[in-house]
């Protein structure tokens, strides 16, 4: 249940007096189940503070982050207890022993979905493979995006696209210096930066997966970086109507009509592009082969599950450039966020790249496995940071045990990634910036979902898919940028790190950031 709670949308107003003495009458059809005790097993400790009908919703609805919320209630509880939203049971696991034990030994147990309404209404209808249940569906279209997109020789052989487009969005940075910077700010000029990284894992991630590097006109990109961007804040939303089905007529909020309009958007830009490779294969047009391209060949005119090809396409390219464009960008946004915030780590980072790399050249994908503290840069910032605070939405398709205890089928799962990677008794000063920690104490732990301490990306076989594409692609940009500009913060003030949710977990407010190159003009030229 991705985000219980985080985005929710419904506030303690919404559920006025006159309502709730309308459905007095129907509260002793939510009382807490009794299947955990009449199979003689022992269900994990339910949450104290449960509303009639609505359960802990309201819990969620205050100003404070929702994994803290949870935290809180772990400190009181203990590693996985229960909470009820609504009608719907859900567990909360908080530590890295439980987390293991789900994604190991209850793993396919575990592999199912949830039917919410963001999942219905922005997935085609569970046609989506990352949010399809568990079952031969999944696994096939799951095959497909790993073996044509996401496979270690498929990263491999798109690195000249990363380079590329991460060179040109460089030499763009540099040209846009050059035509702004005067001598009344010590050559530095402000960047939003949010602007800055998500048009170019747009274009990096456009060419990949549709074979296009750019729009007609900047409001084109804009329209698609937007329609993108609502769809994942979106698929984060747990409504009322989820809580309560029997109220989602009702849709508090407009939510569900906002999805309704951007599903219209997304599916209409996955359909222009579609058809714009329908057009070139008729006419017989040679090219490079990208993903939509590939899935063309191997789908077009078939049917998997009941889903037909266009929409199987349509939802696999959604959501690989969805997914890919929103997590990478906005981890790098918070990275750096942290490092302007502790000035040390830009200073010992750029030592590290002269040392490594220097100033003659720009810096290469091979050049990044000797940049051990950019890695751990990266590590830090995801530990405090994830691209999901929850991880992805789980359900349980059979009962099963975990920690001993009883958990019945159709039970949601919420994992609160922050609390497992801010544990005091893994991490010294868990709340504290330290990528020198992954230098030393856990030099060796890393982010692909075999040390729960730390699963950034979930675990399993949920994993989120496209780990192995954004890794290289943060590394490179970060890398890049850190090598080919000094910056600084606009202001004295530290950077704000609140927080919006969603599906993932982003920086509410922009990025503004004062830049200067560092390199000879003659690289810049080059790139």
């Amino acid at each position: 249940m991705s985000s219980v709670l985080s985005c929710l949308s419904v506030t303690t107003n919404n559920l006025s007096l006159v309502f709730l003495i309308l459905l007095i009458p129907l509260l002793f059809l939510f009382r807490s189940s009794k299947v955990g005790r009449s199979r003689g097993g022992k269900e994990p400790p339910l949450a104290a503070g449960a509303w009639p009908i609505i359960g802990h919703l309201w819990l969620f609805t205050g100003s404070q982050p929702p994994q803290k919320t949870l935290g809180a209630m772990a400190d009181k509880y203990g590693a996985i207890f229960r909470i009820k939203i609504g009608s719907q049971r859900a567990v909360v696991i908080n530590d890295w022993k439980t987390a293991k034990e789900c994604f190991t030994t209850n793993d396919i147990a575990l592999s199912s979905r949830p039917r919410l309404i963001a999942i219905e209404r922005l997935t085609y209808d569970q046609a989506m493979f990352a949010f399809t249940p568990y079952g031969p569906y999944w696994r096939e279209v799951r095959r497909i995006a790993n073996q044509e997109l996401l496979s270690n020789r498929q990263v491999e052989l798109s690195s000249h696209v990363r380079v590329s487009e991460v060179e040109a969005s460089i030499k763009a940075l540099f040209k846009l210096w050059a035509e702004k910077k005067n001598s009344g700010s010590g050559g530095y000029i402000a960047v939003e930066m949010r602007k800055w990284f998500g048009e170019l894992m747009l274009n990096t991630f456009l060419r990949v997966v549709a074979g296009k590097r750019c729009f007609g006109s900047e409001e084109e990109a804009q329209r698609c970086l937007k329609a993108l961007r609502d769809f994942m804040r979106q698929l984060g939303l747990v409504l009322v109507g989820d809580a309560v089905p029997w109220l989602r007529w009702l849709d508090f909020g407009g939510h569900e009509k906002a999805m309704k309009e951007t599903a219209k958007e997304t599916d209409a830009i996955m359909g222009e592009w579609l058809e714009e490779h329908r057009r070139r294969r008729a006419c017989g047009e040679d090219g490079s082969q990208d993903f939509m391209d590939v899935m063309l060949s191997i789908l077009d005119g078939s049917e998997l599950a009941g889903f037909d090809a266009d929409t199987i396409i349509k939802s696999t390219t959604l959501i690989l450039m969805g997914a890919s464009i929103d997590t990478t960008a906005g981890t790098l946004i918070w990275i750096l966020s942290c490092m302007l915030n502790n000035r040390a780590t830009i200073e010992q980072a750029h030592k590290e790249l002269d040392s490594h790399v220097g100033k003659e050249r720009l810096v290469k994908e091979t050049d990044i496995s000797k940049l051990v503290y950019i890695q751990a840069i990266v590590k830090e910032t995801l530990r405090l940071y994830p691209t999901a605070i929850f991880s992805g939405p789980r359900e349980f398709a059979d009962d099963c045990f975990v920690n001993g205890y009883y958990i019945p089928k159709g039970t949601q799962l919420v994992t609160n990634l922050w609390k497992i990677h801010t544990d005091p008794s893994i991490w010294s000063d868990p709340l504290e910036f330290k990528p020198e920690r992954f230098l030393t104490t856990h030099k060796d732990v890393d982010v692909r979902g075999n040390h729960f301490e730390l699963i950034p990306f979930g675990s399993g076989r949920r994993i989120c898919v496209g780990l192995s594409f954004a890794m290289p692609m943060i590394h490179l940009t970060l890398a890049t940028f850190l090598q080919s500009f000094e910056f600084s913060r606009p202001s004295d003030e530290p950077i704000d790190m609140s927080e919006d949710f969603g599906l993932t977990i982003m920086k509410s407010s922009p990025l503004d950031v004062l830049i200067k190159p560092r390199l000879s003009s003659r690289l810049y030229d080059l790139a």
